[in-house]
């Protein structure tokens, strides 16, 4: 088992920027990737990027393309997403989970963190 924990969210004018935080702590050796997930009120949860915990290869939404990074630290078994040019339609509980297999589902979550941007 993985235990996630996010941290760095917060209140942020549009066009501002956050980092966001995931530190991971247990089995950290059994994860293939790490993943930041979304989920704004009324919507559905949304894939918003991953990197591959060998490797680094990253993968994003296309909404957040060019806007956002995410970036690992092995040492720190730590994943940061850095949000620039924040839009109000990122508002949203951020969640970090990790994947054990190439392809597989996300089997182990954070508590997440909001993200709130203002106009």
């Amino acid at each position: 088992q993985v235990q996630l924990v996010e941290s760095g969210g917060g209140l942020v004018q549009a066009g501002g920027s956050l980092r966001l935080s995931c530190a991971a702590s247990g089995r950290t050796f059994s994860t293939y990737a790490m993943g930041w997930f979304r989920q704004a009120p009324g919507k559905e949860r949304e894939f918003v990027a991953a990197i591959r915990w060998s490797g680094g290869s990253t993968y994003y939404a296309e909404s957040v393309k060019g806007r956002f990074a995410i970036s690992r630290d092995n040492a720190k078994n730590t994943v940061y997403l850095q949000m620039n040019g924040l839009k109000p339609e990122d508002t949203a509980v951020y969640y970090c989970a990790t994947q054990t297999t190439a392809g597989g589902r996300y089997d182990n979550w954070g508590q997440g963190t909001q993200v709130t941007v203002s106009s």
